[in-house]
């Protein structure tokens, strides 16, 4: 009754997200080289064959950079929307794309993969919560705003990889044009500590066993500055700051609603660096 879970990469220049249980798997996007994505997973002692499905979110490069020669390379089917296809430069085999509609689960094997809209400057962005042996593990990056469909996603999962991408007083009197500043600030753009916080604390279920701070940004936000304001507020729910550098340990995600004993098991943990 459990997943395992790891970021390979999380940050502006690259994110990827590994899901899978103990046969298969899945990444929710592929935004690293896929050389860089092997040695990692080769460092976590994960075999890659187990991977099954790449998940795209949306267009961006640091989202996208490696999929098309991990799927090459591996034989693996990209689940991509049609609008997120053209507005990209990806030239996937025909025969490895598929796509998904949002509230459809795609079922990966024993995977089950969910996808529902959300708020970012791309063509047709999605965020995912991925479900298995009664675990949902939602990976919430890039999203402008909690909405609604953030909302009621977030309620349901053990574990998430969320968005904590900025500091409002580093963004303000950081070195950024003020245009860029608004970008990242407006409803399209990322969540700030704060929003982050504001969805955690009123909405995370009572079994949320992990919570992985994602998509830092190098210039306006410090690991230790959002670990601290979240690990205030944490209660039972143990967090990670997901690195811009290097790969997290790989978690096992047990329990459900009724059963929330819940175990971190590091299966393969590299020796501990700096996160930033």
């Amino acid at each position: 009754m459990s997943l395992f879970v790891t970021s390979i990469n999380s940050g502006s220049n690259g994110n990827c997200y590994y899901i899978g249980n103990d046969s298969e798997a899945v990444l929710i996007d592929a935004g690293i080289s896929c050389r860089e994505t092997e040695k990692r997973m080769k460092r976590l002692s994960i075999d890659i064959t187990r991977v099954k499905a790449i998940f795209i979110s949306h267009e961006h490069g640091d989202h996208i950079c490696g999929a098309e020669a991990l799927a090459a390379k591996y034989n693996l089917p990209v689940y991509i929307t049609t609008a997120t296809l053209r507005n990209s430069p990806l030239r996937i085999n025909p025969h490895l794309l598929k796509n998904f509609t949002a509230y459809k689960p795609v079922n990966v094997g024993e995977l089950s993969v969910l996808a529902f809209p959300k708020q970012h400057d791309a063509a047709d962005p999605h965020s995912f919560v991925v479900s298995g042996e009664g675990v949902n593990i939602g990976i919430f990056t890039d999203i402008g705003t909690a909405c609604d469909h953030v909302v009621k996603n977030f309620c349901h999962c053990h574990a998430v990889f969320l968005e904590a991408n900025y500091d409002e007083r580093m963004l303000e009197n950081g070195r950024y044009p003020q245009h860029l500043k608004a970008r990242i600030r407006g409803d399209h753009g990322h969540l700030s500590n704060m929003q982050a916080l504001d969805l955690f604390i009123n909405h995370r279920p009572s079994y949320m066993s992990h919570l992985y701070l994602s998509h830092l940004s190098k210039d306006n936000n410090s690991p230790d500055i959002a670990h601290a304001l979240f690990s205030a507020h944490a209660g039972n729910t143990s967090i990670t700051v997901a690195s811009r550098y290097k790969e997290t340990p790989v978690y096992e995600i047990g329990g459900d609603k009724h059963d929330c004993t819940i175990k971190k098991i590091i299966l393969s943990e590299p020796a501990q660096l700096s996160l930033f």
